[in-house]
């Protein structure tokens, strides 16, 4: 028997050792003066065990017990052939089973994989990180790699060992902090965990795999095993159009959904659709209704439904509420193939400190900062990243580019920008620590947030990010080259804010808050903007949008629909909320499927129609959608008409001679042979007209058009008398 130092193997059984490649597998020693070859292998459960060698002819070695634990050993002359060898095991119970031995395969990081890690530059690191199906000297097994600089000793832990940390101990690849195991024979689909042992803690953690790529339905939270490279993409004309395609001229109405409380089946306990049921019910109707992108609230892995998502603790799993990831696969890919793209929420921002998380992960603040006025969220009881660490850049940056790589999103929108941006964000004086230059930027962040657009518009061409930030940070759409933090659009929060304020008010004061509606126009063009009526807006008592607008029904229909051809008329790209398409009446509810009943009345079934034709007629004119981002695309012709709150402004396409004149009545009084200059003399078409019968509206209108005649107004030569109806919005063009 080979000499080990005793506590080396006490270490070892009790789950303590640091490298367990010290002491497991083959390694070679001198028996007299020929050399031979010493096998260890530690099996709790087994009675006896047999060594297989693979050369011809070499018959089974018995092992000895070194260890009462279940550590075994063999001694066979040496060297060993080039295949593995082969454990034959017969455990307590009498079974006998033949496995191959984990430690008989060399650790697989290559130099170059430590290197690009340890300079944070590993920007397909999800290929080499978490758990991966490989095949080792013609061997199948799964390796697994994790980071955690902090551990004492890291185990691979699953029903394939009982969950036993001291029997699949992995090897430290040294100053990386990156810790890998090969274990042969092990599946897809296998549940996993990382069992921590902390140089900081007795108690060994439990943790997910931070770069899993599915786990458990929650309560559950085991990672599982999953391939993702067998699933055949049948949407390359999509990825190639979208690569040709300018996202800044190109029309962007988005449809945003939550996956859960989009539609529900009653008849099954009011469960939750599956992604294939998704693909056949929502991506006709988001075709249908004219949307250009379905915008999908986070999918990635959560604990907690009531978080809507954003408090994600599997950074790389879509959620198993509605299926496998070979399942949301092929709903983007339905969805390409029906020409509608697909966007969803990413949180980068914070995350949750639920145990089997990120949260102390090696046992110290690893993935944020220990000092809460860093690494503690106040408004969301949530952790921070600590964005100024390279392996957390590294982390959150492979988690975004993984989407767009393996499941073709099309694109991220960014939540919760500004919270990353400002270290004093949500704080009070003297909660918060000042960057080394004395201000509030948090200046991690921001090089994260460069790095991903950099990254995400160079490696995938079309595909678009869009951040959710509420300040008058400079630049956030603007690219990184002209001192921008580089994102394709931002959301427009005070437009938002704005609208909603304006439409709350009675008409009798609309003509005292005349600036609100016209207020956005002053910034619109400084940056690529989309306009958004969100989920924020329609939930903890804010009431639905229909709900917020004032009057009897009539008018909050008619409210409603003003509003949302404001919005479609004014620069910028579009998006809503589900629901507020067809008028839902009560606030949004996660735990419940929309109100699809209220389709059945006509007000609902109008104002869906209207939404309908606005996307269609938005996606056709190239006027509405070509110029979002210049001020050459926009031009007003009457602001000031406060006194019957009504504002009248041009949309220009690229070729300016074709243009939408959009006339905006927000007053219940219809207004007779309103003038409104106009640029050019001959027919115009109403277009469409927000108060037609077929909407739910009152049907007043122009009968299709109007003729220019020759009397000045409003600084222009030629001018209409138009009818506008009350509470309305038309669009015209002249043909």
């Amino acid at each position: 028997m080979s000499g080990l130092p005793i506590d080396q193997l006490e270490q070892l059984v009790q789950g303590h050792h640091w490298d367990p490649l010290a002491i497991l597998g083959a390694h070679p020693i001198t028996q007299g003066d020929s050399p031979a070859v010493a096998i260890r292998c530690f099996l709790p459960e087994a009675k006896t065990i047999a060594l297989l060698l693979s050369e011809r002819g070499r018959q089974p070695v018995p092992m000895t017990r070194m260890h009462e634990a279940g550590l075994f050993e063999a001694i066979v002359p040496g060297p060993l052939g080039t295949a593995p060898y082969r454990l034959r095991v017969t455990d307590l119970a009498g079974q006998v089973s033949e496995r191959h031995d984990p430690y008989a395969f060399p650790p697989l990081l290559t130099d170059f994989e430590l290197h690009l890690f340890a300079e944070g530059t590993f920007f397909k690191a999800y290929e080499t990180m978490g758990a991966h199906l490989r095949t080792v000297q013609s061997i199948a097994g799964v390796h697994f790699v994790v980071w955690a600089p902090n551990a004492a000793r890291v185990s691979v832990v699953g029903d394939f060992n009982q969950w036993d940390g001291r029997r699949h101990p992995m090897t430290n690849r040294g100053a990386t902090g990156l810790w890998e195991l090969f274990i042969p024979e092990l599946t897809d689909g296998t549940l996993y965990k990382y069992e921590i042992l902390s140089r900081h803690h007795d108690a060994p953690l439990l943790k997910a795999d931070p770069y899993a790529v599915a786990s458990e339905l929650r309560p559950k939270t085991a990672s599982i095993v999953r391939a993702l490279s067998p699933y055949r993409w049948k949407d390359q004309s999509w990825m190639t159009a979208r690569a040709l395609q300018d996202p800044l001229a190109a029309p962007l109405s988005i449809y945003e959904v939550h996956l859960g409380s989009w539609m529900r089946i009653p008849e099954e306990g009011d469960r939750w659709l599956t992604y294939s049921e998704l693909a056949t019910k929502l991506i006709p109707y988001v075709k249908n209704m004219g949307y250009t992108h379905v915008e999908l609230l986070p999918i990635t892995e959560h604990p907690f439904d009531g978080s809507w998502g954003y408090q994600t603790t599997g950074y790389f799993a879509v959620t198993s509420r509605h299926g496998s990831p070979e399942d949301f696969m092929a709903f983007v890919d339905t969805a390409h193939q029906a020409g509608i793209g697909v966007l969803m929420d990413w949180t980068p921002a914070h995350f949750p400190d639920d145990p089997h998380g990120l949260a102390q992960f090696d046992g110290t603040h690893l993935y944020d900062h220990a000092d809460p006025r860093l690494g503690y969220h106040p408004d969301w009881h949530s952790r921070i990243f600590n964005y100024d660490r390279i392996e957390v850049r590294n982390f959150l940056l492979n988690s975004g580019l993984f989407w767009l790589d393996r499941y073709h999103i099309d694109g991220l929108r960014v939540d919760a920008v500004a919270s990353m941006l400002y270290l004093d964000y949500g704080r009070k004086e003297g909660e918060w620590i000042p960057n080394q230059f004395g201000g509030n930027e948090n200046i991690g962040a921001v090089t994260l947030l460069k790095d991903l657009n950099v990254l995400v518009h160079r490696d995938f061409p079309g595909a678009m990010t869009i951040a959710e930030e509420s300040t008058s940070w400079p630049g956030v759409s603007r690219p990184t080259y002209a001192g921008g933090l580089g994102f394709t659009f931002k959301w427009n929060m005070g437009w938002m804010h704005d609208m909603l304020g304006y439409f709350g008010h009675e008409p009798v004061h609309r003509p005292f808050h005349q600036n609100q509606i016209t207020f956005g126009l002053l910034y619109a063009f400084n940056e690529n903007f989309v306009l958004v009526l969100s989920h924020d807006e329609v939930v903890h008592g804010k009431r639905s949008l229909l709900d917020k607008m004032p009057g009897d029904e009539w008018q909050r229909f008619a409210n409603l629909r003003a509003l949302y051809g404001l919005m479609y008329g004014h620069p910028g790209k579009k998006m809503l909320f589900m629901g507020g398409e067809f008028g839902q009446w009560r606030e949004w509810n996660h735990d419940a499927s929309l109100e699809w009943h209220l389709c059945d009345f006509e007000r609902h079934a109008g104002l869906q129609r209207f939404v309908r034709d606005l996307n269609w007629l938005y996606r056709q004119e190239p006027a509405l959608h070509e110029l979002d981002h210049d001020w050459t695309g926009f031009q007003w012709i009457d602001f000031c008409d406060a006194a019957h709150s009504v504002i009248a402004f041009l949309r220009k396409a690229k070729d300016q001679d074709n243009q939408i004149l959009c006339l905006c009545n927000f007053t219940p009084v219809p207004r007779y042979d309103y003038r409104v200059g106009v640029p050019g003399a001959g027919y115009y078409r109403e277009l469409l007209n927000s108060d037609a019968s077929a909407y739910g509206g009152s049907n007043v209108g122009n009968t299709g058009g109007l003729q220019t005649s020759a009397v000045p107004s409003h600084g222009m030569p030629h001018s209409l008398a138009v009818t506008l109806p009350p509470l309305s919005v038309l669009f015209l063009k002249r043909i």
